[in-house]
């Protein structure tokens, strides 16, 4: 059995097998204080160790340091806030990840904010420009500089990505090389009116709660994996956002909503996406310590350890 999960865990990716942690430790993309925290406190509870039990060969340089970027004055831009430092701090995170990815390595990113997958699927494309993307969140992370109400730039990362909307001038590094056909949500259930019109528009496939519910995960997981990666021969990049899981399973969280995935649905998502052979690259993104207590941000820093733990070949038997 264990040979066979060896041989399965990368078409891409060269023996020995080596994951990067990218650690950022950054919270521009959105208001709350503390998801900047998450990265160290994932650390902390020995997820590099961990991966080192399932066999990887682990790098890890310490934290990213953004405080040369990170901008005092930086006014929004339109209804966007801090986008100088959102913008500097995830075209860094693309090199550095892109850079990973070019060495045969898989990098894992540990957030932060969500803003940062601009920086990191950017990154992955580089590499990998027919990558597809398994997006696993409560929401869609796809409003425009037009469409956005709060502003919060860590709801907007897939547009840019995608090339769609107004376009900003400070986010002019990032390419559109994501194309609609090559993302797939699941766990979806807090969509702003705008976000629901541009993934009709846009023919964007999306797995809400609804469809969980309806299908069973294994189902969706399988309908996720159809869409984007149909022969199973593409490279994958799984930017997973603790709230995709519901508030009793991952409390310490910013934007919590109820009704989300169980601890087992959102560990059977990472499970099925490392038996393709496909991962290229994996994001654990706002596990924000600081919002709960502190028994409850232990439980979601140890589910962020484990979801991640899954994606790289941790099994239950």
């Amino acid at each position: 059995m264990t040979s066979h999960i060896e041989s399965s865990v990368s078409r891409f990716l060269p023996d020995p097998k080596t994951v990067a942690i990218v650690g950022c430790p950054f919270r521009g993309g959105q208001a709350k204080l503390g998801v900047d925290k998450g990265p160290i406190h994932l650390v902390q509870a020995g997820l590099p160790e961990q991966l080192a039990e399932l066999g990887w060969k682990v790098q890890f340089d310490g934290h990213h340091q953004f405080e040369e970027i990170s901008t005092e004055d930086d006014p929004p831009i339109g209804k966007l806030k801090n986008p100088r430092s959102v913008s500097r701090v995830c075209e860094a995170v693309a090199k550095v990840v892109g850079e990973h990815a070019k060495k045969g390595q898989l990098p894992l990113t540990l957030g932060g904010d969500h803003s940062l997958a601009m920086g990191t699927i950017s990154g992955t494309l580089e590499k990998y420009p027919d990558a597809c993307v398994i997006w696993v969140d409560a929401h869609a992370d796809i409003n425009t500089a037009e469409t956005t109400d709060s502003g919060n730039i860590h709801g907007m990362p897939v547009s840019f990505l995608l090339g769609i909307g107004p376009k900003v001038e400070e986010f002019s590094w990032v390419k559109p090389l994501l194309k609609p056909h090559r993302i797939v949500y699941i766990g979806l259930r807090d969509v702003d009116q705008g976000e629901r019109r541009i993934l009709r528009e846009h023919g964007i496939k999306a797995f809400s709660m609804h469809e969980v519910d309806k299908y069973g995960i294994g189902r969706v997981v399988e309908m996720a994996l159809d869409h984007v990666n149909p022969g199973r021969k593409l490279p994958i990049h799984l930017s997973f956002d603790v709230d995709a899981l519901d508030p009793s399973v991952a409390p310490s969280t910013g934007t919590p909503v109820r009704g989300g995935l169980t601890f087992r649905e959102g560990h059977y998502i990472c499970e099925a996406v490392y038996e393709t052979g496909c991962l290229v690259a994996l994001d654990i993104m706002e596990v924000n310590p600081s919002l709960a207590d502190s028994e409850s941000a232990k439980q979601t820093v140890a589910v962020g350890c484990s979801l991640a733990r899954s994606a790289l070949g941790e099994t239950l038997l």
